[in-house]
């Protein structure tokens, strides 16, 4: 059976983006060479990426360019060799490497990809997944970057859970930057 991790940048006051959308807060200090190490580590990784379509179009448009791959050649090539799993009932293809479309019912797809074999699985980005996913009891492990930012109002990965989800730390890193990578398992 394979885990699936939820791997995400929260600001300070817990917002994965802003309130329309805004996300460039989380490349505050990606300058730092420590977090760039941190980065090309987890992308040379193996398992499979889930994305949301949102996330999906976002990282298609930047991962495959020339600028990703001369700015940061390691998550570059990592984003591009893994397989990609893109939930959507609108996307009618994707054209990334490497990258599959599913339609079907999210928890049902997420519970046949957990009972299979790999390297494991993990959901970037995606908050409406994310939430829907936590609902469902599917989420193993979740893996956050805290930016040292305060948005004041935008959109968390948890809208709409209705009972406390309880978690215990298993792994923390600070950064120069500023950054702090958490992970929590469920407990």
């Amino acid at each position: 059976m394979q885990k699936l991790a939820v791997f995400n940048s929260v600001t300070l006051d817990s917002y994965f983006t802003g309130k329309n959308g805004d996300m460039s807060w989380a490349y505050a200090g990606s300058d730092d060479p420590e977090f760039r190490e941190f980065t090309a580590g987890n992308a040379s990784g193996g398992g499979t990426l889930l994305l949301g379509r949102k996330t999906y179009e976002m990282m298609a448009c930047y991962w495959p360019t020339p600028a990703a791959k001369k700015a940061y050649p390691a998550v570059a090539e990592g984003m591009d060799r893994l397989q990609k799993i893109v939930f959507s009932r609108t996307l009618e293809r994707a054209d990334w490497s490497n990258t599959t479309v599913a339609r079907g019912d999210l928890a049902t797809e997420v519970r046949r990809l957990k009972e299979g074999s790999g390297e494991g699985l993990v959901l970037l980005g995606s908050g409406s997944i994310v939430s829907q996913l936590t609902r469902e009891g599917l989420i193993d492990e979740y893996q956050l970057v805290v930016t040292p930012v305060v948005l004041g109002e935008g959109r968390t990965m948890f809208d709409g859970l209705e009972k406390t989800l309880s978690l215990v730390l298993t792994k923390s890193r600070a950064f120069r930057n500023g950054k702090v990578f958490l992970c929590y398992a469920r407990s």
